[in-house]
């Protein structure tokens, strides 16, 4: 009886030694990770990844919004540039800056003219003086830049008419500044001259910008009138 429990006791002991050795191998034969899964592993992380470094639709929109407000803050401006020796183009410069929505900018003489320099009659006057000697018509000035320049698209020159041509203190406005890419368009205020060649000659003068045919208004010229004219231009 002892003899046969020993020969069951040993049958079981094998039966249990080839069940360990068969899991240890079914471990040891397990298949690892290959390179191929790894990758790809790590590329669904990049892409988990990359989308929060790029802006959101509100963010893209808000960018396109600021950009368009940039666009809209620069261009498309009117300025009004005028010298005035009686008062009388200051008036029909204010009438077009009214009808533009346009700025202002006065071209003011560094040595004022007084009402015995403008005796034109005199012949010893300082008009007289500077319309014989052309070397006089220098005419310095308190400034002859604007500033923001770049922003206006439209500039209307203003001035009286001397001698049939443009009052000479203008021209060291127009031979300070650039016209590229601007329309100009001259304006004048006389008793009795036309507007004759004074634009011709300031657009010669300026060497750049579009030119348009300018207009002369008497003295006192309504607003109506100057409204009309400027309504007329289709700027």
């Amino acid at each position: 009886m002892k003899k046969l429990t020993a020969i069951l006791m040993g049958v079981l002991l094998v039966f249990s030694l080839a069940a360990c050795g068969n899991n240890q191998q079914a471990k040891n034969t397990a298949p690892e990770p290959s390179s191929e899964s790894v990758g790809d592993t790590i590329s669904e992380s990049e892409k988990t990844e990359q989308p929060s470094e790029m802006p959101s639709d509100s963010q893209t929109e808000s960018e396109d919004n600021t950009n368009d407000t940039d666009m809209e803050s620069t261009g498309g401006k009117t300025l009004i540039v005028y010298y005035s020796a009686s008062g009388n183009t200051e008036e029909v410069a204010n009438y077009i800056a009214s009808a533009t929505d346009g700025d202002l900018f006065e071209i003011v003489p560094a040595e004022i003219y007084t009402n015995a320099d403008f005796d034109w009659t005199d012949g010893d006057s300082r008009v007289s003086r500077e319309h014989d000697n052309e070397d006089e018509r220098n005419v310095p000035l308190i400034s002859d830049t604007v500033d923001n320049w770049n922003e206006y698209d439209t500039v209307f020159i203003g001035y009286p008419i001397w001698w049939g041509i443009a009052a000479w203190a203008v021209d060291g406005f127009i031979k300070a500044n650039d016209f590229t890419g601007k329309t100009v368009i001259p304006f004048c205020t006389s008793s009795s001259s036309g507007l004759g060649e004074s634009g011709e000659l300031l657009e010669e003068m300026a060497g750049t910008g579009e030119w348009l045919e300018g207009e002369r208004f008497r003295s006192g010229a309504s607003e109506e009138t100057v409204r009309s004219w400027v309504e007329g231009l289709g700027l």
